[in-house]
């Protein structure tokens, strides 16, 4: 016999709600890493802004600095993202990001093989089961991308000021800082659903009795 429950979308919700709440320690260590993640992406990010945002003013005080730490402040390099080494370290950090998302979101999972088992005896459908997982890890994404960023953001900002001085503030690139912001959210949005997916697929697609059976 077919299973025929299937709840609405408020009620996955509200479930995915509760979930997060009863299983707030542990779902806390998930969005803590998903912070880490991204404001690691975001410090090198908004850093490249920032500095790139010094190059363009041409300010002599500015541009002396940066030689001093080893930019390429000549005619030839007028973008701090050309430069290879800059590109190696925004990669270096979107793979710790990917990296810790994923390997969050895999643990997240597997040790709930029995509140899936359960809900699979209850008559809950494989679709019902993956949307409640997808749901909770858009929010705890959002969270977390959310934090991460204007963590990162913040600590870019903060460092900028001690090593160029207040003055640097005034040629803060705040649209590409912006920029920035949101596209590191929607990476920690988007890789927290992409670390979530598949292990939920297959759990979701587990016999009852094999579901309940795996050891925590």
């Amino acid at each position: 016999m077919r299973r025929l429950v299937a709840l609405p979308l408020s009620k996955s919700f509200q479930m995915a709600y509760q979930s997060i709440r009863v299983r707030f320690f542990r779902s806390l260590v998930t969005t803590t890493s998903l912070v880490l993640a991204v404001a690691f992406l975001t410090f090198t990010q908004a850093g490249n802004d920032i500095t790139e945002g010094l190059l363009i003013s041409q300010d002599p005080a500015f541009l002396q600095i940066l030689s001093k730490i080893g930019y390429d402040v000549s005619p030839d390099a007028p973008s701090i993202n050309s430069s290879p080494k800059q590109r190696w370290i925004v990669f270096l950090s979107l793979l710790v990001c990917v990296v810790g998302i994923i390997n969050a979101q895999l643990m997240s999972v597997t040790e709930r093989f029995r509140e899936i088992g359960t809900l699979k005896c209850l008559g809950a459908l494989d679709r019902f089961i993956v949307r409640i997982f997808v749901i909770e890890a858009t929010m705890q994404g959002l969270a977390g991308g959310v934090v991460g960023a204007l963590l990162g953001t913040l600590v870019a900002l903060t460092a900028s000021i001690f090593r160029f001085g207040s003055a640097a503030v005034s040629v803060m690139p705040w649209t590409d800082l912006g920029a920035t912001i949101f596209y590191a959210v929607c990476t920690g949005t988007g890789l927290s659903l992409l670390g979530v997916l598949y292990p939920a697929i297959i759990a979701s697609r587990m016999l009852p009795v094999e579901a309940m059976r795996v050891e925590q």
